[in-house]
């Protein structure tokens, strides 16, 4: 245990957007130096490939930037997360400045230049404001086959875990009718530690899963175990008869569940309605990344085609008002405004 005064509650992954390199160095040094994991942007852009690539506990943006201003930064970022804390800094402490950084969507303010101690003390101040605004989910998502999540919901599984969400993925089968069931035993395994997920792989006859028990019993035992805030698992309007019968199954074990969305598959019928339509501009290649373990299926599985992916989340980002979406029906809808699923829109399809 850390004696009280002796450094931070956790290591922290800060970014620090700041165009001199002095300064730059100065308060990275500071932060290093107090045990946190910091990374530096010389400017907007460079700022928000880093938010694409990785999640941070809190940024410190200088105001004065190249190109896009802090204040430009900061409202992106908080479209985007907006339980991240932001301190903006800047030289120029006039009263003007304050009071427009304090009226913006930032949470905090940094008159440079700072000695390390106050800087220390005022970046645990911003960290504590984010950890008491910043909510985890319990994910829980079901799939009937190896893969089915991971083609349905892979980009929102990967939104959860940025934001810190702990993820389960259930599967009934190892889908031993589509090739070799330890073989995709392995597959799925790999997929869950790249998703950095708990995997619960269940091996109830493929093609034969049950409505009833025990499909509903073993979802029952995951609920149970995992006690989820979030539930994902397969719409009904679909033309295969186990991602149906595992729908059914879920919505029974999953009745208590705060939030419940169904994904689309490869097989759904045209009465698939979404109504939620999820960003995942930042996680497609990484959707891809997951989809590329089951590599038994990617020879004969049409579905699977990284162009494909890429043409159905591009398809649903017209709905989403962005660039690649996936899409979710919604059966209930309690997540509040913090959960990865809240991120676009809701109109429907025409």
């Amino acid at each position: 245990m850390t004696p009280l005064g002796s450094g931070p509650e956790r290591a922290a992954r800060l970014l620090v957007v700041e165009d001199d390199p002095g300064t730059a160095r100065f308060l990275a040094m500071a932060l290093e130096r107090a045990g946190h994991r910091v990374e530096v942007a010389p400017d907007a852009f460079r700022a928000s490939d880093a938010l694409a690539a990785g999640s941070f506990d809190a940024l410190l943006v200088d105001i004065g930037l190249q190109g896009l201003s802090g204040f430009d930064l900061v409202h992106e970022v908080k479209g985007r997360r907006p339980d991240v804390p932001i301190a903006l800094m800047t030289a120029d402490a006039s009263m003007d400045v304050a009071v427009r950084a304090l009226r913006s969507e930032v949470d905090d303010f940094l008159p440079k230049p700072i000695e390390p101690a106050a800087l220390v003390e005022q970046v645990e101040r911003l960290l504590a404001l984010g950890r008491r605004s910043r909510r985890t989910e319990r994910v829980l998502a079901v799939g009937a086959h190896p893969d089915d999540v991971e083609i349905g919901v892979g980009g929102v599984l990967l939104a959860h875990r940025q934001a810190g969400d702990g993820i389960t993925v259930v599967t009934m089968t190892r889908g031993a009718r589509g090739g070799d069931h330890d073989a995709r035993a392995e597959e799925s395994a790999r997929a869950a530690a790249l998703l950095g997920a708990d995997l619960l792989l269940h091996d109830l006859e493929d093609t034969h899963v049950p409505q009833g028990d025990p499909t509903v019993a073993l979802l029952e035992q995951a609920v149970a175990a995992v006690a989820p805030t979030i539930l994902y698992t397969h719409s009904v309007h679909d033309l295969h008869q186990d991602h149906r019968a595992t729908h059914q199954a879920a919505l029974v074990a999953g009745r208590g569940v705060p939030s419940v969305y169904c994904y689309e598959s490869p097989s759904a019928t045209v009465d698939f309605r979404p109504a939620r339509f999820v960003a995942i501009d930042a996680f497609v290649d990484g959707k891809l990344e997951l989809i590329e373990q089951y590599r038994s299926q990617a020879d004969v599985r049409w579905y699977l085609d990284p162009d494909l992916v890429r043409s159905t989340g591009r398809y649903w980002g017209r709905y989403g008002d962005t660039r690649y979406c996936e899409p979710l029906e919604v059966v209930r809808d309690r997540s509040g405004d913090r959960s990865p699923v809240r991120s676009e829109g809701t109109r429907a399809p025409a």
